[in-house]
């Protein structure tokens, strides 16, 4: 079995943030593959399968600088290890809409991972990183993160979600290595990225 994680703040005020964006790619995930997310303790999660993988999904309840325990409490009720954990999340430093898989590293700043490498004691898990884009430089990353997407990037966000709904069922039945193959695709030429 393995753990599918989307990170976010709870509440209805920050459902469609940027923040939010991988709490949003694993509800539409839900949404595909017929699973139904009930609340449980600091999560919301169901159970279903990607073809012959059984998996669960998760959205934690708590502020995205808690993940870490909810997290840890669905892997022990699982009886998973880490290493069967996939964090979905928003990253800053990829173009909108960008999706770059890591089988495992460090938090690269985001909070909510960050509580969840040091709940867990260990940074060796996959990642599946959805970019946000980087705000103007007058503007607070922290206040960033918080804001809606805009009408145009609204309309992006359909796409964006059902994008990461396929890399995250070829990473589970596939393996991350042809995940990354496949999803890990360079912009197109005259496209500026940040993330190397």
């Amino acid at each position: 079995m393995r753990l599918i994680v989307g990170l976010g703040n709870p509440g209805e005020r920050y459902v469609r943030t940027r923040h939010n964006i991988g709490a949003a790619a694993v509800e539409r995930a839900a949404q595909r593959w017929s699973i139904s997310l009930r609340a449980a303790g600091e999560a919301r999660c169901g159970q279903g399968c990607i073809g012959p993988v059984n998996v669960a999904l998760a959205l934690p309840l708590v502020w995205m600088n808690q993940s870490g325990e909810a997290v840890k409490a669905l892997l022990d009720a699982l009886v998973l290890p880490a290493d069967q954990l996939v964090l979905v999340h928003d990253d800053l430093d990829l173009d909108l809409g960008r999706l770059r898989i890591r089988p495992d590293g460090g938090h690269g700043g985001h909070n909510g991972v960050r509580s969840v490498i040091e709940t867990l004691g260990t940074d060796q898990f996959p990642r599946v990183k959805i970019g946000i884009g980087r705000p103007a430089p007058d503007v607070d990353p922290a206040e960033y993160v918080l804001t809606s997407f805009t009408p145009d990037e609204s309309v992006l966000l359909e796409e964006i979600l059902d994008h990461t709904v396929e890399a995250l069922a070829c990473l589970v039945v596939e393996g991350p290595e042809r995940a990354m193959n496949r999803f890990n695709v360079r912009p197109e030429p005259g496209h500026e990225d940040s993330d190397g």
